[in-house]
């Protein structure tokens, strides 16, 4: 690639070489009507003679050999460890004896995954996918959540103010301890396109089989509403979606149902993974005084889910745009 203040582009340089080459002008003259030294004229001129209009291109400065370069053995060792710990350059560097520049040049020339992207439970790369078209595959899945204490806990008060405004006095065996208060969880039942990442989230009272068979209902009503035809969807294995209840609710609609392999919450990362964004910008964006307060946010915080925010795996486009009837336009 040129940088900023070469005098010569590939054209630049076919114009000189065929000034020097076909019409026979001097190297000096060629030189100086192109602003570049002798020496490069003549460089130029060489590669046309040798190779004609192919040779104009910048080749690689990478030397042909490289006596210097870390031996074979060392290669290998610091492959092993990576595959067999999974640890970073540096401390492979450090196990090794080896500078972690080094480490990382080895790692970087051999292809391998930044650790960021291996399965940490095997060490093989992620195998990320995408489905086509939205309705192609919603995920869905239950986040358990402890509700806030009226008039604020810890984030609002501090840890000491908010663990007292959290308990009540329950007289015991002393008569002289307090235990907490049973504050209660809401469970935050989450549904998730795979290809779009249009979202649909509802507070609920529990996961039992009755609430989540609903949820599905309204859920599937929702993406309806958006234009988007289910076709299959993917759970873990939770008793709830184990149920006849809600295997039959899905099948009666032509719904295919498809569960995660046991201790594999990966398969089902897409829903996982909103759960995440869902806790650091919602749930704990901000010291809320109360359960209802937050519960009340949840509404505008998804609208701007869906339609503003920017989602990185769809290239800084939110959900909305890989829907295009969402809003109806198109009914």
């Amino acid at each position: 690639m040129l940088h900023r203040n070469a005098p010569l582009s590939e054209t630049g340089r076919l114009r000189l070489a065929i000034c020097v080459v076909d019409d026979g002008w001097p190297l000096r003259r060629a030189a100086e009507r192109f602003q570049v030294s002798p020496t490069t004229a003549k460089r130029w001129s060489d590669r046309y003679r040798e190779l004609g209009a192919a040779g104009m291109v910048d080749r690689s400065s990478r030397p042909h050999s490289s006596p210097r370069q870390t031996p074979t053995r060392t290669e290998r060792r610091i492959i092993k460890v990576r595959l067999a710990r999974r640890w970073g350059p540096a401390r492979i560097g450090y196990f090794l004896s080896l500078n972690p520049a080094t480490v990382h040049r080895v790692l970087t020339r051999f292809g391998l995954a930044r650790l960021a992207h291996l399965d940490r439970a095997t060490g093989r790369v992620i195998r990320r996918y995408e489905h086509e078209r939205p309705g192609d595959l919603i995920h869905v899945d239950i986040k358990k959540l402890g509700n806030i204490p009226d008039g604020g806990g810890h984030k609002t008060h501090g840890r000491a103010a908010g663990s007292r405004n959290s308990t009540r006095s329950a007289p015991v065996a002393n008569n002289a301890t307090t235990k907490r208060a049973k504050l209660g969880y809401a469970y935050l039942h989450n549904a998730v396109d795979d290809h779009s990442r249009l979202a649909y989230t509802e507070i609920l009272l529990d996961e039992t089989k009755e609430s989540a068979t609903a949820f599905w209902i309204r859920a599937r009503a929702f993406f309806a509403a958006a234009g988007v035809t289910v076709s299959r969807v993917l759970t873990d294995n939770g008793s709830c979606y184990r149920s006849h209840l809600f295997r039959d609710t899905l099948a009666e609609t032509g719904v295919v149902h498809k569960r995660t392999r046991p201790y594999r919450p990966q398969t089902n990362g897409k829903v996982e993974r909103y759960n995440r964004t869902l806790m650091d910008e919602w749930a704990y964006a901000r010291a809320y005084a109360s359960e209802q307060q937050r519960r009340d946010a949840l509404a505008g915080w998804l609208h701007t889910y869906n339609h503003h925010r920017a989602h990185t795996a769809l290239g800084g486009q939110p959900p909305a745009s890989r829907v295009p009837n969402l809003t109806g336009q198109n009914s």
